[in-house]
């Protein structure tokens, strides 16, 4: 078996603390790791940290991206025990993202969609709870008897699928620490 990271996270910009008044959930964003140690983690957001006008497809640097510029972001990092089947389709589904970075929106109108309870999806076009869960049903794994374009980063925190494995701030993940640059 082997194991598939999904964080969750508030950075407690000024977009992240309008969802979050709204949704009343205590994280707003995840992503999706296939390293303990979540050294690279993939999801949909600020493509540049200092402008959050500009998402899409990210990779996701602690270090160096949008979580370096907010010291104070608070997460929770949980594990999936999945198949290498189910874990060779989510890293084949994820280098068709990766290949073709640059043709990927960000679906702010589905995030509205959610809200409303009416899925809006548009090809090419993500969320990142839609893009988390997106990989994970592409690859054969239902965790929620719902279409990725209406899942949350909460519908993740209420899931009996997924193992705790931290919570707390994002800096304090010995992990990361461990093998900081």
């Amino acid at each position: 078996m082997c194991y598939v990271y999904i964080m969750l996270s508030d950075t407690g910009t000024l977009f992240t603390t309008m969802i979050k008044k709204y949704t009343k959930a205590p994280y707003n964003h995840a992503s999706i790791s296939f390293d303990p140690q979540l050294r690279e983690m993939y999801s949909f957001g600020r493509k540049n940290p200092k402008n959050p006008l500009n998402g899409g497809f990210v990779k996701e640097d602690i270090w160096s991206g949008t979580f370096s510029r907010y010291p104070d972001t608070t997460c929770v990092i949980y594990k999936l025990k999945v198949s290498e089947r189910q874990m060779s389709k989510m890293k084949r589904v994820l280098h068709v993202f990766i290949k073709n970075n640059d043709k990927f929106l960000y679906n702010i109108l589905g995030v509205f969609g959610v809200s409303i309870k009416e899925p809006i999806e548009f090809s090419n076009s993500y969320f990142c709870s839609q893009f988390v869960a997106e990989i994970l049903h592409r690859s054969g794994i239902k965790l929620w008897d719902k279409l990725p374009a209406m899942v949350t980063p909460d519908d993740f925190r209420n899931s009996g699928d997924l193992e705790l494995i931290y919570e707390g701030r994002l800096f304090d993940f010995t992990p990361i620490l461990e093998h900081k640059p």
